[in-house]
């Protein structure tokens, strides 16, 4: 089975809440709510991955000493399996703005349950809210 390395962030704003973006229509997962992020290119460090997907997505910019390791999901899917470190960023320049056509919406720890996540994104939710 092909294993596919995602990095993903939990963006924290300054009242404690997490930033969640929602999949659009025609991705796989469509409607389902995650933590902004994307594949991981050849080459490139989890860490490097948020910061150009961040700047892609969401139009702000991070650094690299910015992103404190969290936790991870390593989750097998129908036809591949998900490795995907999350990260904890609470600082950054700009203001986060839907660039793809995804939803957003600030949630706080005790909220993050009442967004449907794709199976991978689930167990990390406990993680965050005790670390919230």
């Amino acid at each position: 089975m092909k294993i596919v390395l995602v990095s993903a962030v939990a963006l924290i704003d300054v009242d404690g809440r997490v930033l969640l973006a929602e999949r659009p229509e025609g991705k796989p997962m469509a409607g389902l709510w995650e933590f902004p992020g994307g594949k991981v290119e050849p080459g490139e460090t989890p860490e490097a991955a948020l910061i150009r997907e961040l700047h892609e997505e969401l139009g702000i910019e991070t650094w690299e000493s910015c992103l404190a390791p969290l936790t991870f999901a390593s989750h097998s899917y129908e036809t591949f399996h998900l490795m995907m470190p999350l990260f904890a960023c609470r600082k950054w320049e700009g203001q986060p703005t839907s660039r793809e056509g995804q939803r957003l919406a600030w949630a706080r720890a005790q909220e993050l349950r009442n967004y449907p996540m794709p199976p991978a994104d689930i167990p990390l939710i406990p993680i965050l809210r005790d670390w919230l």
